[in-house]
């Protein structure tokens, strides 16, 4: 009986991942469609906004049913989502881009502010609270945990304000090509498509609760640390984001990739920890976001990397290849701690 039970399982476990690839492209497809009516650089917010709050739903579901063994599911979720943005979507991005057209350009000044946002937000969230109170190990106090969600609310609210209004120019794209002359769905099709990614999104959370106990059980019979359960979530909820920016890369449309990718990583720092921070206030949960010394030095890796190969405005498939090893070490460190 028992035999058959896990068989049942994983037959609805595989169903479940067959459903979700399916709803991850057509989630893309029609964010490709809202992002194409209402223009750059609005168009890739669409995406990142709407990922994030799915995966900050998750992420609080999954706290609120197992609230003492997931204290550090959020930190772990985040930071496997910094890293898969900024070295595994953006290295595959600058490898195919290199690999088709030898060379990519973007606009620095875009580049660098979503850098700079994005190195005061890791510090503030994931660095800080492992030396801010040291009796409290890698928590916040209340008072600063309320003080560092407001804080990310800040940054991230004044770099969307820079990219869509004040200096929505640094952030579009400079090449002229068949996509941007298109002619623009009509409203009504927006208006179905932004429905239809809303349903889509949803069920993506619906399949990965789904997925999530299988998930962890799989894991804890391979005996793999439970922060791959974090790096797997992150890689759900990632993967619309992930196809859309790998498919603008191909178009030599590096500039939305960027958009795509960094305006992701911004997002989910800038609207998830504050959400999970309240959360936690509020059902008076505990809440670890510091991170080990070994996560601290791949994130600081990662920052000062990126902020040199996204420096120069040019990338080539050297700049791929160096931020896909990366990722790769993150991954090996975190299966094999």
């Amino acid at each position: 009986m028992i035999a058959s039970f896990v068989d049942a399982q994983g037959l609805v476990a595989a169903a479940a991942g067959i459903v979700v690839l399916g709803t991850v492209f057509a989630a893309v497809h029609h964010a490709e469609v809202v992002a194409h009516r209402v223009g750059e650089p609005y168009g890739t917010l669409v995406l990142a906004l709407a990922v994030t709050v799915i995966e900050t739903a998750l992420i609080v579901s999954v706290m609120i049913s197992t609230p003492e063994e997931k204290a550090g599911l959020a930190r772990d979720t985040v930071f496997a989502a910094v890293m898969i943005v900024c070295n595994g979507i953006v290295g595959l991005c600058l490898l195919m881009g290199g690999a088709r057209y030898r060379e990519q350009e973007f606009q620095v000044h875009g580049a660098s502010a979503a850098m700079a946002v994005l190195a005061a937000l890791t510090s503030l969230t994931l660095i800080l609270p492992s030396f801010a109170a040291r009796e409290l190990g890698p928590l916040y106090s209340r008072p600063q945990l309320v003080f560092a969600g407001l804080v990310s609310l800040v940054l991230y609210g004044s770099f969307v304000f820079v990219q869509t209004i004040r200096h929505r120019d640094y952030f579009l794209p400079e090449s002229d090509d068949e996509d941007v002359h298109a002619t623009p769905p009509t409203d009504r099709a927006a208006f179905v498509s932004a429905g239809l990614l809303v349903v889509s999104l949803v069920a993506i959370v619906g399949l990965a609760k789904i997925l999530t106990p299988t998930v962890e059980t799989g894991i804890a019979s391979l005996r793999l640390p439970e922060a791959t359960v974090g790096i797997i979530i992150a890689a759900l909820v990632l993967l619309p984001e992930c196809f859309a920016a790998l498919r603008a890369a191909q178009r030599n449309r590096l500039q939305t990739s960027l958009n795509l990718a960094l305006g992701s990583a911004l997002a989910t720092i800038g609207l998830t920890i504050p959400a999970v921070a309240a959360v936690s206030i509020m059902l008076g949960q505990r809440l670890e976001l510091g991170l080990d010394v070994k996560d601290q030095v791949l994130l600081a890796l990662t920052l000062v990397l990126g902020m040199v190969t996204l420096g120069t405005g040019r990338t080539t498939v050297l700049q791929g290849v160096v931020h896909l090893v990366i990722f790769a070490v993150f991954v090996f460190f975190a299966v094999v701690p």
